[in-house]
C-alpha cells in the first residue's frame, strides 16, 4: 500500500514523470547496460532493445502500477504483475538483481527531470518502485517454487523439426540430461536460448504448442521474423540433433481443468499457438466444454497449425470454429471462411463465457473491444502478447 506522505506527491508527478518516462527507461537501460553488458548475455534481448519495445513496455509498467497506486492505495495490478513475473521467471530473473535495476532506473529519471527530483519526490518514487519489486519478488519466489527443479536453464534436443504452413516450424525437443522436468499447463510457454553466432546468447520465448502433459518431449512452433535476431537462427541454423536451453514453463493464460464456463478462443496469425495446445489438452480429456474458437490469418497456406487444431476440434462434441481469411484464393472447399478480417458481429458469443486472445496488438484491441460491445465481461478477457507488453505502453 501507497504511504499517504507519498500518494499526493506521485498523483502530482505523475503526469511529468509518465511524460518522461519513454526518455528515462531509455537512458536506464544504456546505462545499465554500459555498467553490466553480461545483463545482455541470455537475459535481455538485444532485437527488443534496439527496436526500442523494451523501453516502452517497461515505462508502460511503471505508469500502469502508479496510476493504480493513486487511484486504489490499498490494492495492487495483480494482472500486470502477474505477466511480468512470469516473463521474469521464464528468464531466470533473480531478486539480487532489482536493486542494480533501481540504481540505473533512478539515475535515469534524475538525468531526464533534474532539479525536479526533489529529496520528497525521490523517496516518493522509490517507495513506488520498492513496492512493485517486492511484490514481483514475492510471486517470482512462488513461480520458482513450484518447478520440478531449481535450474533456470536445461538442456533439450532437437528430434524433429517440421515445416508447418508458411514461414514456420515446429521443433519437437527432448531432454538432453537427467535434470527433472515440470509439467507444463495448457497456454504456457517457454524460453528458449541459443548462442547465435557472434557468440551472444539471446532468450525468447514460445509457446508450447503440442505436448503439454508430456515429462519427454517439449513442442513449440516458430514463426520467421526476418528482423528479429532468434528466430532466423532457429529456423536456419538448428536441426535435429542439436543442443538448446529450454526454461521452465511460464505464463499465467492457462487452461483450468475444473472451470466449466464456456471458452471463446480467438487468434490471429502465429497467435494460434497457445491455442492448438489448449485445444490438444481439452481433446486428450474428452472435454464436453463449450468452445468457440475464432482464427484469422492472411490466406490458408500461412495458418500454421491448422491440421492440428481442426483435428482437435473434430474430437470435442461442444466445439465449433469461424476462420476468416484476407485472400480465400486457392483454399480447400472444405473450409468454410469468411473473407477479410475478423468481424464479431455475426458472432454468437456464449454466454458467460471466458475469453482468450493472442495475435497482433491491434487484433486483439479491436477483437476485445468488440467482444464487449457483445456482452463478455472485461474481467474474463485474457490476452497473451508476443514480445515486451506494448499494451500498457500505449
Amino acid at each position: 500500500m501507497l504511504s499517504d506522505k507519498s500518494r499526493p506527491i506521485i498523483e502530482a508527478t505523475l503526469p511529468v514523470v509518465g511524460e518522461n518516462l519513454p526518455e528515462i527507461t531509455k537512458r536506464f537501460y544504456a546505462r545499465m547496460f554500459s555498467a553490466r553488458p553480461e545483463l545482455l548475455d541470455g537475459v535481455f534481448s538485444r532485437a527488443n532493445q534496439k527496436n526500442g519495445t523494451q523501453q516502452q513496455a517497461l515505462a508502460g509498467s511503471i505508469a500502469a502500477f502508479a496510476t493504480t497506486l493513486v487511484k486504489n492505495p490499498g490494492t495492487l495490478p495483480e494482472e500486470v504483475l502477474s505477466r511480468i513475473a512470469h516473463k521474469h521467471t521464464s528468464l531466470g530473473v533473480v531478486e539480487e538483481q532489482y536493486p542494480i535495476v533501481y540504481e540505473h532506473l533512478f539515475a535515469g529519471i534524475v538525468e531526464v527531470l533534474g532539479d525536479a527530483v526533489t529529496p520528497e519526490v525521490a523517496e516518493a518514487w522509490s517507495e513506488v518502485y520498492w513496492l512493485m519489486a517486492d511484490a514481483l519478488i514475492k510471486i517470482e519466489k512462488g513461480l520458482y517454487s513450484e518447478q520440478a527443479n531449481n535450474k533456470m536453464w536445461a538442456n533439450w534436443k532437437v528430434t524433429a523439426k517440421e515445416e508447418t504452413g508458411e514461414g514456420a516450424y515446429i521443433f519437437r525437443l527432448e531432454p538432453a540430461d537427467d535434470t527433472p522436468v515440470t509439467i507444463a499447463k495448457p497456454g504456457q510457454f517457454v524460453s528458449v536460448r541459443v548462442r547465435l553466432e557472434d557468440g551472444l546468447r539471446q532468450p525468447r520465448q514460445y509457446s508450447l504448442s503440442e505436448s503439454i502433459y508430456s515429462p519427454t518431449e517439449r513442442v513449440f512452433t516458430v514463426k520467421l521474423d526476418e528482423g528479429g535476431e532468434v528466430s532466423p537462427f532457429l529456423h536456419r541454423n538448428v536441426n535435429v540433433g542439436d543442443i538448446v536451453e529450454l526454461s521452465n514453463p511460464y505464463g499465467d493464460i492457462i487452461l483450468e481443468e475444473e472451470e466449466t464456463r464456456p471458452l471463446i478462443i480467438a487468434t490471429a496469425g502465429i497467435g494460434c499457438t497457445p491455442s492448438a495446445s489448449i485445444l490438444s489438452a481439452l481433446a486428450e480429456r474428452n472435454s464436453d466444454r463449450e468452445v468457440l474458437v475464432l482464427h484469422a490469418d492472411r490466406h490458408e497456406g500461412s495458418w500454421a497449425l491448422k491440421d492440428q487444431m481442426l483435428e482437435s476440434i473434430d474430437k470435442l462434441p461442444n466445439a465449433s470454429i469461424k476462420v476468416w481469411l484476407e485472400d480465400k484464393n486457392g483454399s480447400a472447399e472444405s473450409l468454410e471462411a469468411f473473407e477479410g478480417f475478423m468481424n464479431l458481429a455475426d458472432v454468437q458469443l456464449p454466454e458467460n463465457a471466458n475469453m482468450v486472445l493472442c495475435g497482433p496488438l491491434p487484433f486483439m484491441r479491436a477483437v476485445r473491444s468488440a467482444a464487449i460491445d457483445a456482452g463478455v465481461s472485461a474481467q474474463r478477457i485474457q490476452y497473451e502478447v508476443f514480445g515486451p507488453d506494448l499494451w500498457l505502453a500505449a
